[in-house]
């Protein structure tokens, strides 16, 4: 064996070593920093692009969730406007039906008739505000409720609009509906309870509606959570192996540095032969 003062090979050896133990060290500390294996595209390029692409997908499904509650609100506005008119028109029924009878005197049918005009002009109050985010399901001319169901916002569930107004088919009484005499009373019975069954027919159609958002919803955060767990499953690091990993290259590094020590004192053996 040659020996050199100029090129010490067994340094240089045992120097790449120890870079590659610090390297590997260093990568190790990051993953127990990130808690993940894979926390940029340098670290492994398709994993990364691929996780990326479903960390996309379940960010839209976050605006899908928003989208889902919003509508959900505004579809809970509208079912308690509908309901309201719904037990308004109950009572208009029993005030018509009250006024049907004949042997009234004029002051009792005249106050059955102001109870009677005052609880109609509450259906148009209280569908005129039942809005939510600038949406009203419930009015005349008002608009459909839409929720986004895809993470592309190309999918939608919409609920048509429902118009339980006054000046709407559903609601048969008019603003000018009276019940001043029987015959007036009996004519409006028969409105009413038309107009009872047409609310409640949309009730149900607003019902049905939030009954489908709810199971969309539920749909959506199980596919987002599954989409998570994915990602988990492609990036994350396993932390107890990490950190037995980590115990061995801190005993590697130690040695490295050791190695090196003693691979920097070969050359100092030269001297014995010009003793």
């Amino acid at each position: 064996m040659a020996f050199s003062v100029n090129t010490n090979a067994g340094a240089f050896a045992a120097l790449q070593n120890l870079n590659k133990t610090t390297a590997s060290l260093n990568e190790t500390q990051t993953q127990i920093n990130t808690g993940l294996k894979v926390a940029s595209a340098k670290d492994d390029a398709a994993t990364f692009a691929i996780a990326q692409k479903l960390r996309s997908d379940v960010a839209g499904l976050n605006a899908v969730k928003g989208s889902i509650d919003r509508a959900t609100s505004t579809l809970d506005v509208a079912i308690a406007a509908g309901e309201a008119v719904s037990d308004l028109l109950i009572e208009l029924k029993e005030k018509a039906v009250a006024a049907k009878d004949s042997g009234l005197d004029t002051a009792s049918r005249t106050s059955l008739n102001d109870d009677f005009k005052q609880l109609r002009s509450q259906i148009n109050s209280i569908v005129n505000n039942a809005e939510f985010n600038g949406t009203n399901a419930v009015k005349n001319g008002g608009s459909a409720i839409v929720a986004i169901t895809n993470d592309t916002g190309s999918n939608t569930i919409t609920i048509a609009a429902q118009d339980i107004s006054l000046t709407g088919a559903k609601v048969t009484i008019s603003a000018g509906t009276s019940i001043s005499t029987s015959a007036l009373a009996s004519a409006a019975v028969g409105f009413l309870e038309s107009s009872i069954a047409n609310v409640n027919t949309s009730l149900s159609a607003l019902g049905s509606g939030a009954n489908r958002l709810e199971l969309q919803k539920t749909f959506v955060n199980k596919l987002s959570d599954s989409i998570e767990v994915g990602i988990g499953n492609l990036v994350d690091a396993d932390l107890a192996k990490t950190s037995a990993n980590l115990q061995s290259l801190q005993v590697k590094q130690q040695l490295g540095l050791q190695a090196l020590s003693i691979a920097n004192q070969a050359p100092g053996t030269v001297l014995s032969l010009f003793r």
